[in-house]
């Protein structure tokens, strides 16, 4: 079993209120369920209104899935228009490790 997970430092274009980030964060975060079927949370910077973290989990039964979804999730994530990816950090784990 592997477990991956990716985490996004993101910058959130024209917002100038948390209601309005949130109305940015909560689509993408449903999107990013609904499309590659992962776990995904907005999980730091609650309190910036142009900063956030969000983060994807996935457990697979073999690697190469793994690496080709939270790839494609940090394909689908870079390509929004409406934010600007400062960052992603991947991490992986092997159930043996």
């Amino acid at each position: 079993m592997w477990i991956g997970w990716i985490e996004f430092d993101v910058l959130l274009g024209d917002v100038h209120s948390l209601k309005e980030k949130r109305s940015l964060i909560r689509p993408l975060v449903a999107e990013l369920k609904r499309r590659f079927d992962v776990s995904a949370s907005e999980t730091g910077l609650q309190d910036q209104h142009r900063r956030a973290m969000i983060g994807v989990a996935l457990v697979s039964p073999d690697h190469a899935h793994l690496r080709e979804v939270l790839d494609a999730v940090e394909r689908f994530v870079a390509s929004r228009p409406e934010l600007e990816l400062l960052s992603a950090r991947q991490r992986e784990l092997h159930s043996e490790d």
